[in-house]
């Protein structure tokens, strides 16, 4: 049998990994916003042959404003969950061995997860609004028709809403078990 102490200590070390993971994640998707904002530049003509394909400076504004509204929701996700971890951190008993083991309120512990879970799905969301417009830009606007930017997008949003769907249904699943 577990005593409290160490199912305490072993629930806590699962919660810092998973903020921990949480960080990693959200430390990519800010790469890829910063890709993204290089892509914006006036004048780029798309691959597609004709020039009324070539995006309008809408369209690279919308992808700026995605842009920037993706990064403040995986900045505000990664400073609640790294505030999650500096709480489970500091909390913990004076023994320097005893690093994953602390008293915190599992209801502040849980709402905190779902934010900083909520501000990552919040921020994939609106990353893959800006690549949509990436694609637009590079491969021609898709109300032209434009068949490479149909089946890149088709891509785009297949994939990205499975793997959303997933991580809130996980997310939910563990907050409320």
């Amino acid at each position: 049998m577990t005593s409290p102490a160490s199912s305490s200590a072993a629930t806590t070390s699962v919660h810092v990994s998973a903020l921990d993971g949480l960080v990693n994640v959200n430390s990519l998707f800010t790469i890829a916003v910063f890709v993204g904002l290089s892509i914006a530049t006036p004048g780029q003509h798309s691959l597609e042959l004709r020039s009324s394909c070539d995006a309008s400076a809408d369209v690279a504004k919308k992808l700026l404003v995605f842009e920037v509204v993706s990064f403040s929701f995986f900045l505000f996700s990664s400073l609640v969950a790294q505030g999650l971890k500096l709480a489970l951190n500091l909390l913990n008993s004076k023994d320097v061995d005893e690093i994953f083991r602390a008293h915190i309120s599992i209801k502040v512990l849980r709402w905190g997860m779902m934010a900083s879970a909520v501000g990552s799905v919040m921020g994939c969301l609106f990353l893959m609004l800006s690549m949509v417009n990436v694609i637009q830009i590079r491969l021609g606007l898709l109300s032209c028709g434009s068949e490479s930017s149909a089946q890149a997008v088709a891509t785009l949003l297949t994939l990205v809403s499975s793997a959303l769907l997933v991580y809130i249904s996980t997310a939910i699943y563990a907050f409320w078990h």
